[in-house]
C-alpha cells in the first residue's frame, strides 16, 4: 500500500466532494480515451498490464477528483489552477507521445515540461470537453488533464515522477481552497525553465478582504518553500549511487503439468528504478489480449506472475522473463511441459491451480531423449468386413531417434475404449509393424479404432472407422442377429439378459427375441422363453445355483429366426448378498461349476419382515421385485416367498408356491398385462414363516420405458469423395438411449442400406462407402431397450464429392531477381488445394524503414497463375517484404507467412540466380524425381547446366552432397539410392560461364516411402499389336486430371501420341512406336498428394515391345499347363493340359505316335472350354500303350501343341502305379482301414494303439492280436467314430511286440499290422518316458529325522526312464549319507546328516533317451533354515522316542488270584538313561513294605511280589518309568476272590432262574 500524498495527510476532509455530476462526462469521456490507447500498446509488460487496471482507476480517480472540484467552483477560480493543469499536460502528452509511437518506456524523457514531445503544437490538442461544456467555460480556462497510467519515464526515477505529480496535484487542491472566498481566476501561471521551484504569478483581486489576502499569500510562502526545500534535497542525491541493473531474487521454476491444468510462473526481481518485466513464450512476447483468458500477467509487492490456464500441448514452451531498466536487462528461463494423460482423463482427479511437478524428458533405460518423432506409415484406411469373416488392421511405425532395445508402448482402442487381446482379437507387435487381428468379426467389432504408439513421454496416434455388415441369413428374409449380449444382474434365482436390436429385420417388423442358455462346459442350448419377448431385456429363471452360463439371444420375424447373437461372456448363478455366508471352491474347471456348501446351521428363530421392498423393473412380459433381508433372522439361511394381490383386494396369493426364492430379487411373469397388483414378501427357515413385509404400491403391469420418437432435421453434408456426415436432432424425451442406426438410400432405387451395424451415440455420424458421384439419401432410427424408433424423414439428396474450402497458404516465397524499380518474386504452391483447382495467386508488399513495416499494398489486381510473379514501380535501395495468397472457386485462402526483407537493387552478379519451382515426384522407397524451372536471372552467359545437392533433414549444412559431378542440361533428374524411412531434402544450382550460382529455396522434407495403394505405369500390347501405357489411380478427386509428359514435357500437342482418360483410368497410345520415341513418359495426376508415374524405353525396351507387338499379330493358342499324366483312384490314366483361354472354335487332335486316335471303348475325350482343361481318360495300361502322346490345338489363327513321351522305366512306373490304385479300391469296396494302425502316448502316460477304419457295418468284427495271440477286449466298439483303440497301461518291455488289428465281415477282410520291436519300441519307450518326465512335479522338500529329502512325483516310473540328480550344476556322487532312489511314484534324494555344503541349487534330470527334462529346488538361504531346524527337531524327537522310558511287557492288564495265593510279577523296562520306576496302587503311591515287596534290579528287571494276597489288595495297579525323555505308564488290575464265597454265588445263580421260569 503506497503511503498518502502530502496534501491528503491534511486535507482529508475534501476527499468525499471531488466530483459531481457534470465532471462524469469529462472522466467517462478521459476513460474512453485510455482503453483505446491501451488496446493498441500490448507488448506483455508486466509493469503495464499489472498497472492497468487496479492502480490505473485509483490514480486516475484522485486526479479526476481534483478537477471535478475544480470545475465545480466556476463562479470563483483561482489563476493557480493553470499551472496544474499546465504541468499535467505536458506530463500526459510526453506519456502519450510514447505510447501512441510504440516506444518504450525507456525511450520516455521528460527532461522539462516543454511541448517538443508532444505530437501536436498547444493550440492544436484536442479537448476532452463536449461542445455544451466547452460553452460554459470561461475563455481563459483551461481543464486540467492527469493520465492514470502508472509510467516509468527514463532519466527520473520513481521518487521524482510521484513527486512531480504531488506538486500539481497539490496546487490543484491549493486551488479548491481559494475558490471558497470568491476568488477568481484571471491570468494564467507558468512554470520557469530555469528554476521550477520559482513561482509567478499574476492576481487580480475582486472584492478580496484583508483577511483573505493575508491568508491566501501565507499558503503561497508555505508552498513555496516546500517546493525549494524538496528540489534541494533532490539536487544532492547522487543518482548514479541509486541505480543498479535488475537481478534476480527468485527465477522461475520449470514444471510439468497434465492437460487441462493450470500452471503458475512465479519471479522477483530486483533493481532500481524498478525493472519491467516481460513475458516471452518461444522469444515471443505474450500478449494478454490476443488470447483472453488464457494468461494472466500479475505483479504485486515485487513478485511478479504469468498464469497460463487450461494448459494443453500446445503450451509447451520455454518461457523467459524478462527484467529491464535504465541499468541493463536480464533474462531467467523455464520450461513447462504437459503431458497427455494415457487413459480417458478424470479431471476430479486433478486441482486446478499451481502446479508443483518437475520438468521430466522422455526417458529410456539407455539415455534421455528431448523428443521422440512418431509417423505412421502404410497406414490401414476406413474397413469393411462380415460377420464370421477375419480382418486385420495394421500399420508401420517408424520412430526417431531409434533407440535398440527400447519398444514402444502399442495400445489399441475402440471408441476411445482399450482393446485387450481375447479370443475375437489379438494384437502384435512385430518391431516396427502394429497389427490388430479379428478372427471371427461380430458386429460388436464395429467402431473406431485407434492406434496410439507411446514412447517416453510422448505419443502419437491414428484413427480409421470399422464397419461390419450382417452375415448372409440362413432363411431369407430373416432378421438380421442382436449384438451385446451382456448379464446384468446375476443371483441365485435369475440372471436378467440385455440386448441390443439389430439394424435390420429382413424387411418385415421384428416380433421379438428368444433368448437361449448354454451351461459352460457344455454344447448343449436350450430356448429359456416360449413366447418372444419385444423388449432388449429378460430375466432368465431356472438356473441351478453355483452354474455359469453363457447366452445368446436370436431375433424373430414372420419369415422365420435370425442367427444367433455372439455368446455372452460367462456369468455364475450366485447372490452378490449371500457371498459372505458363502464357502465356494471352483470344481473341474471344464465345467466351471462352483460347489456351494452352506455354513453349518444352527438352532435358529423365526425370521422377521423383509424391508425396502420395491419393484425395481416392470413390463408387460415380467416384473422384478427387490428387498433387504431382515435383521431378526438367526445365523442359518433363509428363503422368501412372494405374495400377489390385485390392487384393492386382499386376496393375496403365493406366487413360488414349489420354488421357494433364496436370493432378495425375484421376476414374476404371467402377470395380466393392464391390471395393477400389489407385492409383499415373507421370510421362512426351520423355524417357521415370518410375518409379511410391507407391501408395495400398486404397480400397473406394462412396458414403463417408451420406444424413442424418430429424430429429426437430418441434414447431410460433404465429407471424401466416398464419405458424408450426416447430423440429427436427437429426440425430446427420449429415455435410456442405446443409440442411432443410420440408413443410405441411392435417389430412384427404393433401396435402403444399413449405414452403420452398431448403434452409434450422439447426433453426427460419417457415412462412408458410398459410391462416388451418385445422390444419397438418409434416415435415421433411435434405439432403446424398448424399441427402434420411427424412421426419420428422409434428408435431402446430396452428391458424393470431396468438400471444397479454399486453399492452404503458400510458402517460401523467395526473391529470383532484383532490378532498380521492380523484383520477382517465386514461391511453392500450397500443400492443400481445398479440394478444387487452384486458380491464381495474389500478392501483397510492404516497405520496411529502420525496421518498421508499413501498410501491405496489393502488387496485382487480377489473379497470377504461375508461382512467379514481377512487381514493378518498387523503390531503389528500399526493403520490402511480401505475402502470397492462393484462390480457388472456393474463395480466397490465407494468406502466406510475411516473407524475409528484400532489398529492391540492381544485380549485377555475374553468376545465375536461383532455380525455382523444385518439386519432388514419384517418391518411392528408393528413389524419387526432382523437377525445377531455369533461373530468372541468368547472370552475364546463357546457363550451361545444373547441379543437384541433397542431404538428410535432420544433417547439418555441411553435410550437403552433390549428386552429380557433371553439369546436366536437364530440369529434372531422377534421384537413386535412397533409404527407405529417410527425410531428405534437396537444392539446386545453375552455373553459366562465370560460375555456379545462390542455391534454389529447399524441396522437402519428403521420406522416401512407397505408399500404401501406389501403382506403377503399365505398358500392354493388345491383341491387334497396339502398344499402349496405362495407368490407374484409386486416389482421385472430382477435380483431379491426368497430365502425360515425355522427358517431363507436356505431350498434349504430340502427333505420335493418343491419349484416352475414363474415370480413374488413363492409356496413351503409340501410333507407330519408334526410335524418336525413346524418352521418359511420366503421368502426374493433379489435386492430389503427389501421386505420379514414369516408364523408360529404352532400345532394349523398345525392341522387347515390338516383338511382343508382332507376337501378338500371329498370335499361338497360349499354355498355362503342358500335357501331363495322372493316375485317378479306379486305377484309370488320365492326359491331360490346360489353355489360357479357349473359344467355342477351338478343335484338339489327339495323337499318339504319330497316328491320331479318336474316341471309342478305349480312350474317353473331354473338353472344357470355360476352364481351357483338355483330357483324354483310358480304363488301364497295357505293353502297347508306351509311346509317345500329342495334344494339337487350332483356334482360329492361333495354334498350339503339347507332347508328353511315356517309355521305359518311366512308363513301367506309371503302369505299376495304376495297377496298385486299382488294387485299392477293389480293397476299399468291403470294410478297410481309412488310416493304419499307430500310436499315440496319452497325457497319462498310457499307449493307445489307434486306427481309422471305413465302410463298417454292425456285421463287422475287429480282432486285436499280439505276437500272433488275440487280444480280449472287454468293451465291443460301435464304430460310430470310425476309431478303433487299444489301451495299454504302464507301458513297459513286456508290452514289446507285433500288434496286429483284423477288420472283417462278409464283404472281406483287411489287416493293419504294427510293429513295436527295436527300434520302433525305443523310439515309443522314449516318447512315454518323455511323457513321464513331463508329468514330474515340482521338487518338493522335505525334512525327516535322517536328514533333508527332495523328491518329487510322476505318473509312474520306468525303469527306462534315467534319474540324475546335480549340485550347483556338478553331478552328485552318491554315498551312505547321500542317496537316490524310487518310491512308488516317488523319485528322491535322501541327504543324511545334512551340512552347510549341503546348500545351493539342486537339478533332477530326467533323460527320455532323447531329451533331458529338468526340475529345480534351491536349497539355500531361508529354504535350508526352515528345512535344516525342522530336520534338527525330527532328529531329537526321533532320539528322544528312542531313548524314553518305557515298559517292554511282562505285566498283564488283569490278575485274578485266590486269597493267601502268592503273587509274583515281573516286566523289563529299558530307558537311556536307566528310568526310575515307582509303583501306584488306586492312583495313589505304594511302597515297599514286607506284605508286597517292590524292587529293581540291573535296571532293567521290575518286580512285584505279594506273599499272601488278601481282598484287600484288589485293585488298579500301575507301574510309572520315567526319565528324562520322558515316562509310561502300564496299568493292571489285581482282583482277589475268596473260593467259599465263589461257590455260593455260583449255586444261587440256577435258584434265581428256577424262580423265574415258574
Amino acid at each position: 500500500m503506497m503511503s498518502l500524498p502530502f496534501y491528503q495527510k491534511f486535507h482529508e476532509q475534501y476527499d468525499g466532494s471531488y466530483r459531481n455530476r457534470d465532471l462524469r462526462t469529462i472522466t467517462s469521456q478521459y476513460r474512453e480515451q485510455e482503453k483505446k490507447s491501451s488496446a493498441i500498446y500490448t507488448h506483455g509488460s508486466t509493469a503495464y498490464s499489472s498497472r492497468s487496471s487496479a492502480a490505473h482507476r485509483q490514480e486516475s480517480q484522485a486526479f479526476s477528483q481534483a478537477l471535478a472540484s475544480s470545475y465545480q467552483q466556476q463562479a470563483s477560480r483561482a489563476t493557480e489552477s493553470t499551472l496544474a493543469s499546465a504541468v499535467s499536460r505536458k506530463a500526459t502528452s510526453a506519456y502519450d507521445y510514447g505510447y501512441s509511437h510504440g516506444l518504450t518506456d525507456s525511450s520516455l524523457m521528460l527532461e522539462d515540461y516543454s511541448s517538443k514531445f508532444s505530437p501536436q503544437t498547444k493550440r492544436a490538442k484536442k479537448s476532452l470537453l463536449s461542445g455544451e461544456e466547452k460553452e460554459n467555460l470561461p475563455s481563459d480556462y483551461m481543464v486540467p488533464i492527469f493520465s492514470g497510467r502508472q509510467v516509468h519515464v527514463s532519466g527520473i526515477t520513481d521518487t521524482e515522477e510521484e513527486r512531480i505529480k504531488e506538486v500539481a496535484a497539490y496546487i490543484a487542491q491549493r486551488n479548491l481552497l481559494a475558490s471558497e472566498e470568491g476568488i477568481t481566476t484571471s491570468k494564467q501561471s507558468t512554470v520557469s525553465k530555469q528554476s521550477t521551484s520559482t513561482l509567478h504569478q499574476e492576481e487580480a483581486f475582486e472584492k478580496k478582504s484583508r483577511k483573505v489576502a493575508i491568508r491566501e499569500k501565507a499558503e503561497r510562502l508555505s508552498l513555496r518553500k516546500t517546493l525549494e526545500e524538496t528540489e534541494a534535497f533532490h539536487r544532492k542525491l547522487n543518482e548514479d549511487h541509486l541505480l543498479h541493473a535488475p537481478e534476480f531474487v527468485i527465477k522461475p521454476r520449470s514444471h510439468t503439468v497434465w492437460e487441462k491444468e493450470n500452471v503458475k510462473l512465479h519471479c522477483s526481481v530486483s533493481g532500481w528504478p524498478e525493472p519491467r518485466v516481460t513475458w516471452y513464450k518461444n522469444q515471443v512476447p505474450i500478449n494478454v489480449h490476443a488470447n483472453p483468458g488464457k494468461y494472466i500477467i500479475e505483479s504485486r509487492y515485487g513478485m511478479h506472475t504469468l498464469e497460463i490456464n487450461t494448459c494443453d500441448f500446445e503450451d509447451t514452451a520455454q518461457y523467459r522473463a524478462s527484467a529491464m531498466n535504465v541499468k541493463g536487462e536480464l533474462s531467467a528461463y523455464a520450461s513447462v511441459v504437459v503431458k497427455r494423460y494415457k487413459g480417458e482423463f478424470d479431471e476430479t482427479r486433478f486441482h486446478a491451480g499451481a502446479a508443483t511437478m518437475p520438468l521430466s524428458f522422455a526417458v529410456t533405460p539407455y539415455g534421455y531423449a528431448s523428443k521422440f518423432e512418431i509417423h505412421f506409415d502404410e497406414k490401414f484406411d476406413v474397413s469393411f468386413g462380415r460377420e464370421g469373416e477375419t480382418l486385420s488392421l495394421g500399420c508401420r511405425v517408424v520412430i526417431t531417434p531409434e533407440i535398440k532395445h527400447f519398444q514402444p508402448e502399442i495400445q489399441w482402442y475402440r471408441n476411445g475404449a482399450p482393446v485387450s487381446s481375447s479370443k475375437w482379437v489379438q494384437a502384435h507387435w512385430s518391431g516396427d509393424r502394429a497389427t490388430l487381428t479379428f478372427s471371427h468379426l461380430n458386429k460388436e467389432d464395429e467402431g473406431l479404432y485407434t492406434i496410439r504408439v507411446r514412447m517416453g513421454e510422448y505419443y502419437e496416434q491414428y484413427s480409421a472407422y470399422v464397419f461390419v455388415r450382417d452375415a448372409d441369413a440362413e432363411i431369407e428374409g430373416a432378421p438380421a442377429s442382436p449384438l451385446d449380449v451382456m448379464c446384468l444382474d446375476a443371483n441365485k434365482d435369475y440372471i436378467i439378459i440385455s440386448w441390443k436390436q439389430p439394424a435390420m429385420d429382413g424387411g418385415s417388423p421384428i416380433l421379438g427375441y428368444f433368448i437361449d442358455k448354454c451351461e459352460v462346459g457344455t454344447d448343449s442350448w436350450s430356448q429359456c422363453n416360449d413366447t418372444p419377448v419385444k423388449f432388449a431385456r429378460f430375466p432368465v429363471t431356472g438356473l441351478i445355483e453355483g452354474r455359469s452360463y453363457i447366452f445368446r439371444v436370436r431375433a424373430v420375424n414372420k419369415t422365420g429366426i435370425g442367427l444367433p447373437s455372439r455368446v455372452s461372456e460367462p456369468v455364475a448363478a450366485l447372490d452378490p448378498a449371500e457371498k459372505a455366508r458363502l464357502k465356494s471352491r471352483p470344481s473341474a474347471p471344464w465345467t466351471g461349476q462352483i460347489i456351494v456348501t452352506e455354513e453349518e446351521p444352527t438352532e435358529g428363530i423365526i425370521p422377521g419382515p423383509p424391508t425396502d421392498l420395491s419393484v425395481t423393473e416392470a413390463t408387460r412380459s415380467y416384473v422384478v421385485l427387490s428387498w433387504k433381508p431382515p435383521g431378526q433372522r438367526g445365523h442359518e439361511g433363509i428363503l422368501y416367498f412372494v405374495e400377489k394381490c390385485e390392487a384393492g383386494t386382499e386376496n393375496w396369493q403365493r406366487v413360488n408356491t414349489e420354488l421357494p426364492v433364496k436370493s432378495p430379487r425375484f421376476a414374476l411373469f404371467d402377470l395380466a398385462e393392464g391390471k395393477s397388483y400389489r407385492f409383499r414378501v415373507r421370510c421362512s427357515n426351520s423355524a417357521g414363516v415370518g410375518e409379511p413385509s410391507e407391501a408395495t404400491e400398486a404397480t400397473v403391469v406394462g412396458d414403463k420405458l417408451d420406444i424413442p420418437k424418430a429424430p429429426g432435421k437430418i441434414i447431410p453434408s460433404r465429407n471424401t469423395d466416398t464419405s458424408v456426415v450426416v447430423t440429427w436432432e436427437e429426440p425430446k424425451d427420449a429415455k435410456e438411449l442405446v443409440g442411432y442406426y443410420i440408413e443410405s438410400s441411392i435417389v430412384g432405387s427404393g433401396k435402403w442400406e444399413p449405414c452403420n451395424n452398431n448403434p452409434v451415440k450422439g447426433s453426427r455420424f460419417t457415412c462412408h462407402g458410398l459410391a462416388t458421384g451418385q445422390n444419397y439419401i438418409f434416415r435415421v432410427r433411435a434405439v432403446n431397450a424398448a424399441g427402434l424408433s420411427d424412421y426419420s424423414e428422409d434428408s435431402e439428396a446430396i452428391e458424393v464429392k470431396a468438400a471444397i474450402a479454399a486453399p492452404s497458404p503458400p510458402y517460401d516465397i523467395t526473391c529470383l531477381e532484383s532490378c532498380r524499380d521492380s523484383m520477382v518474386l517465386g514461391w511453392k504452391q500450397p500443400d492443400k488445394s481445398g479440394g478444387a483447382e487452384i486458380t491464381g495467386y495474389y500478392v501483397n508488399y510492404r516497405e520496411v524503414i529502420d525496421g518498421v513495416p508499413g501498410k501491405w499494398r496489393e502488387a496485382n489486381i487480377k489473379a497470377v497463375s504461375e508461382e512467379a510473379y514481377k512487381i514493378s514501380n518498387l523503390k531503389e535501395n528500399t526493403v520490402y517484404q511480401f505475402q502470397v495468397a492462393a484462390m480457388n472457386i472456393a474463395g480466397l485462402g490465407v494468406p502466406s507467412a510475411v516473407s524475409e526483407c528484400f532489398k529492391c537493387e540492381e544485380w549485377t552478379i555475374a553468376v545465375p540466380g536461383p532455380p525455382h519451382n523444385l518439386k519432388y515426384s514419384e517418391v518411392r522407397k528408393t528413389s524419387l524425381v526432382l523437377q525445377w524451372k531455369p533461373p530468372i536471372h541468368s547472370g552475364r552467359t546463357p546457363v550451361t547446366g545444373y547441379f543437384v545437392d541433397m542431404k538428410e533433414a535432420k544433417a547439418k549444412d555441411d553435410q550437403w552432397r552433390g549428386l552429380n559431378e557433371a553439369a546436366i542440361k536437364n530440369k529434372y533428374l531422377k534421384v537413386q539410392d535412397l533409404k527407405e524411412g529417410v527425410s531428405y531434402v534437396f537444392r539446386v544450382r545453375a552455373i553459366n560461364q562465370a560460375g555456379v550460382g545462390k542455391p534454389s529455396d529447399l524441396a522437402g522434407p519428403v521420406v522416401a516411402e512407397t505408399r500404401p495403394g501406389t501403382k506403377e505405369l503399365v505398358v500392354s500390347v493388345d491383341d491387334d499389336g497396339v502398344i499402349s501405357l496405362n495407368f490407374e489411380c484409386d486416389q482421385m478427386t472430382p477435380n483431379s486430371e491426368f497430365i502425360w509428359s515425355k522427358d517431363y514435357v507436356s505431350t498434349e500437342d504430340s502427333p505420335r501420341l493418343e491419349v484416352e482418360s475414363k474415370g480413374n483410368k488413363t492409356k496413351m497410345t503409340f501410333k507407330d512406336l519408334g526410335m524418336e520415341d525413346l524418352g521418359i513418359y511420366s503421368c502426374d495426376v493433379t489435386d492430389t498428394d503427389g501421386i505420379a508415374s514414369s516408364y523408360f524405353i529404352d532400345e532394349e525396351e523398345l525392341k522387347r515391345l515390338l516383338a511382343l507387338s508382332q507376337e501378338h499379330k500371329f498370335p499361338t493358342v497360349p499354355v498355362k499347363s503342358e500335357l501331363a499324366v495322372e493316375i485317378l483312384e479306379k486305377g484309370q490314366v488320365r492326359f491331360w493340359m490346360q489353355a489360357e483361354k479357349l473359344s467355342g472354335n477351338t478343335k484338339v487332335n489327339y495323337i499318339f505316335n504319330d497316328k491320331e486316335i479318336f474316341e471309342g471303348p478305349k480312350y474317353k475325350m473331354h473338353i472344357d472350354r470355360n476352364t481351357g482343361i483338355i483330357e483324354m481318360f483310358m480304363e488301364k495300361l497295357q505293353d502297347e500303350d508306351e509311346g509317345t502322346y500329342t495334344f494339337q490345338l487350332q483356334d482360329g489363327r492361333a495354334t498350339g501343341h503339347s507332347t508328353l513321351v511315356l517309355i521305359g522305366d518311366v512308363y513301367k512306373k506309371l503302369q505299376k502305379e495304376s495297377e496298385f490304385q486299382r488294387q485299392e479300391w477293389i480293397r476299399k469296396q468291403g470294410p478297410h482301414f481309412a488310416e493304419y494302425l499307430s500310436w499315440e502316448v496319452t497325457g497319462e502316460c498310457n499307449v493307445l494303439l489307434k486306427c481309422k477304419v471305413a465302410n463298417i457295418k454292425k456285421e463287422t468284427l475287429i480282432m486285436w492280436y499280439k505276437d500272433e495271440r488275440e487280444i480280449s477286449v472287454d468293451e465291443k466298439h460301435d464304430f460310430k467314430d470310425g476309431i478303433c483303440t487299444l489301451l495299454i497301461t504302464e507301458f513297459s518291455k513286456k508290452d514289446a511286440g507285433t500288434y496286429e488289428v483284423i477288420l472283417k465281415d462278409d464283404r472281406g477282410k483287411d489287416k493293419s499290422r504294427l510293429k513295436l520291436v527295436d527300434e520302433a519300441f525305443k523310439e515309443l519307450m522314449s516318447e512315454v518316458c518323455k511323457k513321464i518326465a513331463l508329468s514330474a512335479t515340482d521338487l518338493k522338500i522335505q525334512s525327516t529325522a535322517e536328514g533333508i529329502r527332495l523328491y518329487s512325483f510322476v505318473t509312474y516310473y520306468l525303469d527306462d526312464l534315467k534319474v540324475n540328480w546335480s549340485h550347483n550344476e556338478t553331478a552328485i556322487k552318491y554315498t551312505d549319507r547321500v542317496k537316490s532312489g524310487v518310491t512308488g511314484e516317488q523319485i528322491w534324494l535322501q541327504i543324511n546328516e545334512p551340512t552347510p555344503n549341503d546348500k545351493g541349487k539342486y537339478v533332477m534330470e530326467l533323460f527320455d533317451g532323447k531329451t533331458g527334462h529338468q526340475k529345480t529346488v534351491d536349497l539355500s538361504g531361508e529354504a535350508y533354515d526352515e528345512a535344516f531346524a525342522e530336520f534338527q527337531r525330527l532328529k531329537q524327537a526321533a532320539i528322544a522316542e528312542k531313548n524314553r522310558a518305557r515298559v517292554l511287557g511282562g505285566l498283564p492288564d488283569v490278575v485274578t488270584i485266590q486269597e493267601g495265593k502268592a503273587l509274583n510279577l515281573t516286566c523289563t523296562v529299558w530307558g537311556d538313561p536307566t528310568p526310575e520306576i515307582s509303583w501306584l496302587k488306586n492312583e495313589k503311591s505304594l511302597d515297599s513294605d514286607d506284605h508286597c515287596n517292590l524292587r529293581l534290579e540291573a535296571g532293567k528287571t521290575a518286580y512285584f511280589t505279594i506273599s499272601g494276597v488278601t481282598t484287600s489288595d484288589s485293585g488298579k495297579y500301575g507301574l510309572v518309568v520315567k526319565n528324562k525323555y520322558g515316562s509310561e505308564t502300564s496299568d493292571f488290575t489285581i482282583s482277589v476272590f475268596i473260593p467259599e464265597e465263589e461257590a455260593r454265588i455260583a449255586s444261587a445263580k440256577p435258584q434265581k432262574g428256577n424262580k423265574q421260569s415258574e
